[in-house]
């Protein structure tokens, strides 16, 4: 009798026994926090990866990522300085960095992302809420707005630091204008863009000409000083030549030769046609060579 009863109260006791071991054991996965939870209260916080222990049947386990996490916010409307509406598109880089005020706070990931959803729509309308719509819309100063998406990044951050959650990012993937007035601000941009276009055109040419007046300046003067040099030299050359001629007749006799060929040289470029005829003077010195008048 007893032999039978042992052998069904031991399977029992072996089946409640790996129950129990098992309801006591969990895991922790490397990329996640574990939370235990005992009567809706926690009463530690796992981070190490492994396997863990538990009190069964008391304790609970909650699971919370440990990665960063992209949550995209839908799009939503602020109001600009100037009282003009824009919408927002943008994202947020997150993470769970104290998993135990994040139970006590938000308790699961889609409050945390309706909480970030409000908390991001308020940092990105206190900020645009003191801008203008032309100092938002431009593509003079990168630098600028790479200021504006710090400082609401930095104010999410300080606002959602009380939940446990600490902020990675915050990216504006686009400014829209609504419908009613885009149209109206493309045109103006449209506008102020060809009106650069045109100063920029007119100082270019207002360059331009002055380089070409310059240029004209530089070109005449030089023009001017080649012609002087070149008057300078041809009479160098004729007084050298005269100084030379002078050299060289400077007796009666050479005189007298010189004028010699000097007449020859006149009378062979006269005769140089088919009219050989000359009429000449009595007194020319052509008469005296070839006819003997004194």
């Amino acid at each position: 009798m007893k032999a039978k009863v042992l052998k069904i109260i031991i399977p029992i006791i072996l089946v409640i026994a790996a129950v129990v071991f098992f309801s006591s054991c969990y895991t922790v996965a490397e990329n996640e926090y574990a939370c235990i939870v005992r009567f809706s209260k926690i009463e530690n916080t796992v981070s190490e990866a492994g396997l863990k222990f538990k009190i069964p049947f008391i304790d609970s386990i909650r699971k919370f990522p440990k990665t960063i996490m992209l949550y995209d916010i839908p799009p939503s409307e602020v109001l600009t300085s100037d009282k003009k509406n824009m919408t927002v598109d943008s994202y947020i880089l997150w993470e769970i960095d104290d998993p135990l005020t994040f139970f006590k706070t938000l308790g699961n990931l889609g409050e945390a992302e309706n909480r970030l959803d409000v908390v991001t729509y308020n940092a990105l309308k206190n900020s645009m809420g003191t801008m203008e719509q032309n100092a938002i819309i431009n593509q003079e100063d990168g630098a600028e707005r790479n200021e504006f998406y710090e400082h609401i990044t930095e104010e999410v951050r300080e606002l959602s630091s009380t939940y446990g959650i600490h902020i990675v990012d915050v990216k504006i993937k686009r400014l829209d204008l609504p419908a009613d007035n885009e149209q109206a601000v493309y045109t103006r941009m449209i506008s102020e863009r060809n009106q650069i276009a045109e100063k920029y055109t007119a100082d270019g040419e207002y360059e331009a000409s002055i380089i070409r007046n310059d240029v004209d300046k530089e070109v005449n003067i030089i023009i001017s000083n080649a012609e002087a040099e070149a008057a300078r030299i041809e009479a160098e050359g004729e007084a050298e030549y005269m100084r030379a001629l002078a050299a060289a007749y400077d007796t009666d006799e050479k005189k007298e030769f010189y004028e010699f060929t000097a007449s020859l040289d006149a009378l062979k470029a006269t005769l140089n046609g088919d009219e050989k005829t000359v009429i000449i003077g009595k007194d020319s010195i052509l008469a005296e060579i070839l006819m003997g008048v004194e």
